[in-house]
């Protein structure tokens, strides 16, 4: 069990996940990291232990820009002592990405070694997230339009993502000069609540694994998503340039071929569930 945390804001982002990831401390304890987006650079500092421990005011002044993520970890898989397993984690292409994630991939083992003997992608932890980047930076490159992403491209990768991924997870993620991403397993077994706040400079977005990061904030729960979490196969892509959101479901075209997950799916989608 981790922490995870997302934002896009109108001011420095930097304490806002600060105060995140202590809000989510008792979530994961061994690790913590926050990667904060500045337009097309990332600025990144992570290390073990406590969020209070990890970073001083130096690395905080650091990191800046108005959109980021953060995470605190529970090792659940790899080693719990590997500092090189702390997130959020980071791939320079496609288009440099970095990702933070709560949960744990069933078959990450051999979506490792397809990455390398398929793909030539080289993982270089025991940590199931890792590889889930990397599947995830592979999907987008596969269904970019050559050196442009559109949402229709995110969401095609991310539904590829679903396909190829098993277990549980949620996801926060940024791609550089685009914006923040986030999305869970198609079943949804994994919490990520999404918040708004209205500040002076307009709309302002907090995802977070719990809903005592967005109140403690001044952040309420998104009631057009729902009352209290994304619904599962659920995406939102929240660009930092013009802060909008999009959804789209893919929970009933890829979660799998039980008939009784499907019909539960499409009883949902109807309203009947």
């Amino acid at each position: 069990m981790c922490g995870i945390v997302g934002a896009v804001t109108h001011t420095p982002v930097n304490q806002l996940l600060y105060d995140g990831l202590l809000l989510l401390q008792h979530r994961g304890q061994d690790a913590a990291g926050i990667v904060t987006s500045d337009g097309p650079v990332f600025h990144m500092y992570k290390g073990p232990g406590y969020v209070r421990d990890v970073f001083r005011t130096r690395n905080m002044r650091d990191l800046m820009g108005n959109a980021g993520i953060g995470h605190c970890r529970y090792p659940t898989a790899g080693s719990a002592w590997s500092d090189l397993e702390s997130q959020p984690f980071y791939v320079n292409s496609p288009f440099g990405i970095t990702l933070a994630h709560n949960g744990n991939l069933t078959n990450s083992e051999a979506l490792k070694k397809e990455l390398f003997q398929l793909d030539f992608r080289h993982v270089n932890t025991n940590s199931d997230s890792e590889v889930l980047l990397n599947v995830l930076a592979l999907e987008l490159e596969r269904s970019a339009h050559h050196a442009k992403l559109d949402a229709n491209a995110i969401f095609a990768a991310v539904a590829a993502v679903h396909k190829r991924c098993r277990g549980a997870y949620a996801i926060v993620a940024m791609i550089a000069g685009y914006g923040l991403l986030a999305f869970r397993d198609p079943y949804g077994i994994r919490p990520l609540i999404i918040g708004v706040n209205e500040s002076m400079g307009g709309t302002e977005y907090l995802i977070a694994s719990e809903s005592v990061a967005l109140e403690a904030l001044g952040f309420t729960r998104d009631a057009s998503v729902i009352v209290t979490a994304l619904p599962s196969g659920e995406l939102r892509v929240l660009p930092a340039a013009r802060v909008r959101h999009m959804i789209r479901e893919y929970g009933r075209k890829v979660v799998s071929e039980d008939r009784r997950a499907l019909q539960i799916l499409e009883d949902y989608d109807k309203g009947r569930a």
